[in-house]
């Protein structure tokens, strides 16, 4: 019987998983727990069990760590597109306020009213551009994180993943949010994945 250990491995292997399908069912059941009630009745105990299914292959925890990271990069590069264009608008306005300094001082008294009138136009004028171009780029900002949060639930859905499918509803998103990004979930994961780093919650 030496000779076919697997005979003997395969029962240990099933009971190791099926513990394994436990601790994962029990943490997310604990997750389902902290929702509005409203998300609780979306997340039966199949689809739970399913899920639990799922993260115990490593696979999921390197398709969400590879959306985790896409996400982070999308993230910075579009902070960094904020913060430009606030140094642009910053530099804008500052330059603006200089050459109304300087016309102020080589203005002739009598001149100085009509002048500050024309100053105060301009400066209201730039900055209601500001507000729109801020409005512009905080409505791009929302629209490129949406498509993101769309690109996820397509590849988990494609993954197979129980649950997941491409939604543009909140409510419905809500409850996916915490369960796909929680970073106690891989606390339980197969020990081929166990030095990897852990999917995190994403930076919002």
């Amino acid at each position: 019987m030496a000779g076919f250990p697997g005979v003997y491995e395969e029962p240990a292997d099933l009971a190791l998983q099926q513990e394994r399908h436990y601790q994962l069912l029990s943490e997310l059941q604990g997750l389902v727990k902290d929702l509005p009630s409203s998300c609780q009745q979306r997340l039966s105990y199949t689809i739970l069990s399913d899920l639990a299914l799922a993260l115990i292959d490593g696979t999921v925890f390197e398709i969400v760590q590879g959306l985790l990271e896409i996400q982070h990069l999308t993230e910075k590069n579009l902070y960094n597109q904020r913060l430009q264009l606030h140094g642009e608008h910053r530099a804008l306005k500052q330059d603006l306020l200089r050459r109304h300094k300087e016309a102020m001082q080589s203005c002739k008294t009598h001149n100085v009213q009509i002048l500050k009138a024309a100053q105060q136009r301009e400066l209201e004028a730039l900055e209601q551009r500001i507000r729109d171009e801020q409005r512009m780029m905080d409505e791009k900002i929302v629209l490129e994180l949406d498509q993101k949060v769309v690109d996820q639930q397509s590849t988990l859905e494609k993954a197979g993943v129980s649950g997941f499918y491409i939604t543009t509803n909140p409510q419905t998103g809500l409850w996916k949010h915490p369960l796909c990004w929680n970073p106690q979930i891989p606390a339980t994961q197969t020990s081929e994945h166990r030095g990897q780093t852990r999917p995190g919650h994403p930076t919002t």
